[in-house]
């Protein structure tokens, strides 16, 4: 491609993807490689109003200076403002625990949005076909699904990549041609990352047997880009029609999940913004003809088999085992419950509102969540039930029957908090003193 014939083609890119106005001041990520030289040229050419960043993570020595030298060489010529960021990269490698790459890439990033917060309107990398080729083959052998099939993206929230459309050969060819300077990074040639291994001898290859390879694949990526819409269209249709949000969970019909199809994929779309991975979707499949109870479980979810529901659930933080309340005590936990002792109390109905005889109380009170093996006396009944089994004729799901405390008093329960009190607590004819609690379950940590 002519110098003139890709200059053009990146105008004409601009406009047509809408990437950004001649009016917006952009943001260029330069490594001081060939491609992200270009990109200054292009947009230089272009008059587009633009500063440089570069960050130096201090990995290469001398030859990391040296970048970061000529960077700022660059914007001189170019009479631009330019942005630098030195990274102790392996500092924070051992502080995170993740690869270089990974901690290069998270180092850079935060630091080119707060530059954007700043002032700058959107980031330019300069990503080009090549990139876009190996990252769809890295993807599909990582099995990452149709999102990682269509590759890089021309535009992600504030992150701009114009030189997409181009090949490696067409932006050394241009940078030729227009006598540009640029920077090699010496670990390019290294295999020791997985890129340049796919870079420097898988893609090789097969351009051996498909010399087009490379300009295939980017007509790929544009067919899965549109292949991705009209998935995701349908995957809308499907959860518009299985999924029931109930509060903070969400709930879906086992009868409509088992006809839907197809089934697994299904599945898994829905989980994955749950924290579970594409290895869980049998699991969660096998859950659908599972025991009432079971559960799957995330980092941060769980879902769990309610009858005739599958139920997807935050994990419950963690709590505190038992409150202790003391006599004359208001408040309990914080505000979780509240005590009012008096003779004169007007009488609710709201579950959420206990009364019961003050002379029934032995302090100090216990208010803890239940456990197998309680049981107590419904108001109402003399005959003594499991807290189980009444939680079970409630119709809870599993998840609100875990959140369930009780109020024990002498090693006796006298409320099931938010459902019943026992019959051995409730209020008479001679009583003379009420114990009015208040249950704000909504602050239970």
């Amino acid at each position: 491609m002519k110098q003139m014939e890709l200059f053009q083609h990146f105008i004409n890119h601009v406009k047509q993807q809408n990437l950004f106005e001649k009016t917006d001041h952009l943001l260029l990520a330069v490594s001081g490689g060939a491609d992200s030289a270009v990109l200054c040229e292009l947009c230089h050419r272009a008059g587009y109003s633009f500063s440089i960043a570069h960050a130096n993570f201090q990995l290469r020595g001398k030859e990391s200076d040296d970048d970061e030298e000529f960077v700022r060489h660059l914007a001189d010529i170019y009479k631009i403002p330019v942005h630098v960021r030195l990274f102790e990269t392996r500092q924070y490698v051992a502080q995170k625990t993740i690869s270089v790459q990974v901690a290069a890439r998270e180092l850079r990033y935060n630091w080119f949005n707060e530059l954007l917060v700043a002032g700058h309107r959107w980031l330019l990398t300069a990503h080009h076909a090549g990139d876009n080729t190996e990252t769809m083959l890295m993807n599909f052998f990582r099995g990452t699904g149709i999102s990682g099939l269509r590759g890089i993206l021309p535009k992600t929230n504030n992150t701009v990549r114009p030189l997409l459309p181009f090949s490696k050969d067409d932006i050394i060819h241009f940078a030729r041609e227009s006598n540009l300077q640029w920077r090699e990074d010496s670990s390019n040639i290294s295999d020791k990352y997985s890129r340049n291994y796919f870079r420097n001898s898988i893609i090789p290859m097969i351009k051996n047997i498909y010399p087009e390879a490379e300009s295939n694949m980017q007509e790929n990526a544009g067919r899965f880009r549109e292949i991705e819409v009209l998935y995701n269209q349908s995957l809308d249709l499907h959860k518009k029609r299985l999924l029931e949000k109930k509060g903070s969970e969400i709930h879906i019909p086992l009868l409509k999940l088992k006809k839907a199809q197809p089934l697994h994929t299904i599945v898994h779309e829905i989980i994955k913004s749950y924290g579970f991975s594409a290895h869980q979707v049998d699991d969660v499949v096998h859950l659908i003809d599972g025991e009432h109870g079971k559960f799957i479980a995330s980092s941060t979810h769980r879902i769990i088999k309610n009858r005739n529901w599958l139920i997807i659930a935050e994990k419950e933080p963690a709590t505190t085992d038992f409150i202790i309340i003391e006599k004359d005590q208001k408040d309990a936990g914080g505000g979780i419950l509240k005590i009012n002792i008096s003779s004169d109390v007007v009488i609710s109905t709201d579950p959420l509102i206990a009364h019961i005889d003050s002379r029934e109380i032995i302090y100090p009170l216990i208010l803890r969540k239940w456990k197998e093996g309680d049981y107590f006396y419904p108001i109402g009944m003399t005959r003594k039930k499991k807290v189980s089994r009444f939680l079970i004729d409630q119709k809870l799901s599993p998840t609100q029957k875990e959140r369930i405390l009780v109020l024990e008093s002498n090693k006796k329960i006298c409320w099931v908090a938010g459902q019943r009190i026992d019959n051995r607590f409730r209020i008479t004819t001679v009583t003379k003193k009420i114990v009015q609690l208040v249950y704000n379950h909504q602050l239970l940590k």
